[in-house]
């Protein structure tokens, strides 16, 4: 019996896999806005890596703005902002003067210049659903061990809130620091949750009362405490 070509089915497109919490975040190196950088130089730090579709473009902008209005307060927190488009250095550069000329903010931080959208592969930014040639709004938070912690995506339409991802490193380096979990909604100063006991008799042991511990305790399961 004759095959024809054309009822074979099309190779399957190789889909590099994506990154992964509590995982080594993928290594780069990059042309940015302040020179080349890569992932490593910035070791010892928390890092929030944020992609937006397009250069020019509105939502983009606020964006780019408000992040760079909260820099000071992620360089407070240990944390250095990167940002990222298939845009040129080129197209990179004209952008952020035309904020500063229209709106009076300096961009301080590096936008990387992802034109082979290299960078963007390796860390899932680019969703043919979406766009076959922008990165979605994506947001990665990699610890000063270059883990990947944390990992949010958005939809082109919508606009990311700054102060919601300075709150997300604020609760990782709580947890990180004090090996405390945050309850919805939780601000630096309130109270944390506890983990929950492993064991039957921790379970217990939680429950009766003991001076010497500062939680306050609902139930076995549900206990806070002060960071």
């Amino acid at each position: 019996m004759s095959t024809n070509a054309r009822d074979e089915p099309a190779p399957a497109l190789a889909v590099p896999a994506l990154p992964r919490l509590n995982e080594p975040a993928p290594q780069f190196t990059a042309p940015s806005t302040m020179g080349d950088i890569r992932l490593s130089d910035f070791k010892g730090r928390w890092v929030v890596l944020f992609s937006h579709p397009a250069d020019f473009t509105p939502v983009c902008s606020t964006e780019l703005m408000a992040f760079a209005r909260e820099q000071e307060a992620f360089t407070a927190l240990g944390t250095q902002l990167i940002g990222l488009s298939i845009d040129s250095v080129y197209a990179h550069i004209e952008w952020l003067r035309s904020l500063e000329r229209n709106f009076s903010v300096r961009i301080g931080y590096p936008v990387i210049a992802d034109v082979g959208a290299r960078v963007s592969t390796l860390y899932g930014m680019i969703h043919p659903g979406a766009s076959s040639t922008a990165t979605v709004r994506a947001v990665f938070v990699i610890d000063p061990q270059q883990m990947l912690r944390a990992m949010v995506y958005y939809p082109m339409t919508v606009g990311r809130s700054v102060a919601e991802i300075k709150r997300l490193v604020q609760a990782l380096r709580t947890n990180t620091e004090k090996g405390l979990a945050t309850p919805e909604a939780w601000l630096p100063g309130q109270p944390c949750i506890v983990p929950p006991p492993a064991t039957a008799g921790d379970a217990e042991r939680r429950v009766k009362p003991d001076q010497k511990s500062d939680h306050q305790v609902t139930d076995w399961y549900f206990a806070t405490s002060k960071p």
